[in-house]
């Protein structure tokens, strides 16, 4: 399949975003601005909605982020007349993988999406394999893996749930963490050391560019980390490794962290794993101490700190174009307007520098 058009001049190469969730969603879609090969590597702990209904009815992956997924390549694609080979508008795959259905009854609330990867799950006896062919059946440009073959949960040691405050509790399933009124500590996986998705470890292994996040902090991004072969690949690689740190705290699983507090915490659980680069927006970490601080804690990774103006007017939401253009200039080789110190000034790429 052909590959969409790319920002200026370069292509980065084999990328491998990773992820779940409306995070991935945007990250894909800046991908596909800048490679002619992504591949998505999605988590699959999700227990709520018509994810944790079809996981608990039919023992499959959950298969919503994996969709959303493929929703985030084919918009890209219908972004690109002429990609791809799907022979209708990819538009319309997309609201259509994206439909839920309504009523009362047994579908509703099952996006069509869901409903097709669990059924061809169930036909063709495994996940990667029903990814695969889903991916033709919708003439999905890139690839979509899971990050693990089978079903995971996630448990998670929360503060603030008692009257001494010292104590901890220990809570299970995404979202329970994602909507906890304590303070997450630590998450871990079950079952523990859970098994990698063979074709995710040799994609890491083989990309130009690994991304990871934003997303949920503690069910979408850290997870990445905690499955051991991944986090091998992760650290074997020789791709150029990015983090893309979240805008703002996200009510429930990280509510009141800063910038320094989300590299500290995924520090905590993978202390030992190398990044290039951690990018973060202007107005996440302001010039001055607190950006010091956010400095020193990417330099715990042995990253030099990025920033620059990443999100849309007005929201806490990455803009897809911005995110773009800062990782083609990042790795085209100039980090112009990107460096610490320079993003406050005018020596930025035009639109790209500054507050916004």
């Amino acid at each position: 399949m052909t590959g969409p058009r790319t920002t200026g001049a370069v292509d980065v190469g084999r990328v491998v975003a990773l992820g779940g969730g409306h995070g991935l969603y945007a990250t894909l879609t800046a991908m596909r601005h800048i490679s002619t090969d992504v591949t998505a590597v999605v988590t699959v702990a999700d227990d709520g909605g018509s994810s944790g209904r079809l996981r608990s009815e039919l023992s499959v992956i959950p298969p919503g982020d994996l969709r959303m997924a493929f929703a985030a390549l084919l918009a890209a694609d219908g972004a690109h007349p002429g990609d791809g080979d799907a022979t209708t508008d990819p538009e319309l795959w997309v609201t259509l993988l994206q439909h839920r259905f309504g009523g009362r009854g047994a579908l509703a609330g099952h996006p069509v999406g869901n409903l097709v990867l669990a059924g061809l799950t169930e036909v063709l006896g495994d996940p990667v394999a029903a990814l695969d062919a889903m991916g033709e059946l919708f003439g999905v440009t890139g690839r979509v893996l899971p990050m693990s073959t089978v079903p995971l949960s996630i448990e998670a040691d929360v503060s603030g749930l008692e009257v001494d405050p010292r104590i901890s509790r220990s809570i299970t399933g995404q979202v329970a963490v994602a909507t906890t009124p304590g303070k997450v500590r630590r998450v871990r996986l079950l079952p523990a050391d859970p098994p990698a998705c063979t074709q995710a470890v040799d994609a890491i292994t083989a990309a130009d560019l690994v991304v990871l996040g934003p997303g949920s902090w503690f069910s979408s991004v850290i997870p990445h980390v905690l499955v051991p072969d991944q986090l091998q690949a992760l650290k074997s690689t020789d791709a150029r490794r990015m983090l893309f740190v979240n805008l703002a705290p996200e009510l429930g699983e990280t509510s009141g962290f800063s910038v320094e507090r989300h590299l500290h915490v995924l520090h905590a659980h993978a202390s030992d794993l190398r990044i290039d680069d951690v990018i973060v927006d202007v107005g996440s970490a302001p010039a001055g101490r607190e950006r010091d601080h956010v400095e020193r804690a990417a330099a715990r990774f042995g990253a030099q700190l990025r920033v620059g103006d990443l999100a849309r007017d007005g929201t806490h939401v990455h803009d897809p174009e911005k995110l773009a253009a800062m990782v083609h200039t990042l790795c085209a080789g100039s980090g112009g307007g990107y460096a610490v110190g320079a993003v406050d000034g005018t020596d930025g790429p035009a639109g790209h520098a500054g507050a916004r």
